[in-house]
């Protein structure tokens, strides 16, 4: 058996991950010890493990988190209305394949933001893929494009993602232009995409971010309908850090 032929051979049809196993037991001396369907089940699996982690770690970096946390980070507890339970029953991305939102709110530096980067990595432990967006930076940057013609190659790149996070909405005014770019998201993902938007003011108030009523109207129902809703509460999480 010619060991570097053979490994030469995985290496042209891209099969790094079995490669680096086989090479990894001959080393080790362990072949030997291996029956032949141990050693294919080694192969596989190694090489199914390498194409997911490298496919994680891709859209990880393609979203573009602002934190780099996951569910098992987030502090729970009563005082900031944060339940486990309704965490965890997020994990599995079934509220992604239902088309259903999230809506986190809350005071400056309760944690909008972390909590939202957890679920977005968890969703893409899950193979979806996510983007994570600043609003202020977002609705600048699209009307921009609506000048330069590059709108719609731009809109492309945000709708064809399983899951946009939306941060800091109506921290920042919303005139007619941004509303209008924002129903466009909404409509395209309407019962079939998901979307989590971290804001500051509580749902109750959104309708009044949004001075032409008409777009108010459309994007509310939007939003709200079929939504998990975590309102966050107790004392900042980032002056809490600097105490300890």
């Amino acid at each position: 058996m010619n060991i570097e032929a053979t490994l030469q051979k995985m290496s042209i049809m891209k099969l790094g991950g079995m490669a680096n196993a086989l090479r990894n037991i001959i080393d080790k001396g362990l072949i030997k010890d291996l029956s032949v369907n141990e050693v294919l089940t080694h192969l596989v699996d190694s090489e199914y493990d390498d194409r997911y982690n490298k496919k994680l770690a891709r859209l990880i970096s393609e979203a573009r988190f602002r934190f780099n946390s996951d569910i098992s980070m987030i502090t729970y507890s009563k005082t900031r209305n944060l339940d486990k339970d309704s965490i965890l029953a997020l994990s599995d991305g079934n509220w992604i394949k239902k088309g259903e939102n999230i809506l986190i709110t809350g005071s400056t530096g309760t944690g909008k933001s972390f909590v939202a980067s957890a679920i977005g990595n968890n969703s893409c432990s899950n193979g979806y893929k996510v983007i994570y967006i600043n609003a202020l930076k977002f609705f600048s940057d699209m009307k921009l494009a609506k000048n330069d013609g590059s709108y719609g190659k731009c809109l492309s790149k945000i709708i064809r993602n399983d899951l946009v996070i939306l941060d800091d909405f109506g921290l920042y005014p919303m005139d007619n232009l941004s509303s209008m770019i924002l129903l466009e998201i909404l409509e395209d993902r309407y019962d079939r995409k998901s979307i989590i938007i971290c804001s500051q003011f509580p749902v109750k108030t959104w309708f009044e971010l949004i001075p032409d009523k008409t777009y108010a109207d459309a994007i509310c129902d939007r939003i709200i309908h079929k939504s998990v809703k975590i309102e966050l509460g107790g004392p900042s999480m980032r002056k809490e850090k600097i105490k300890s």
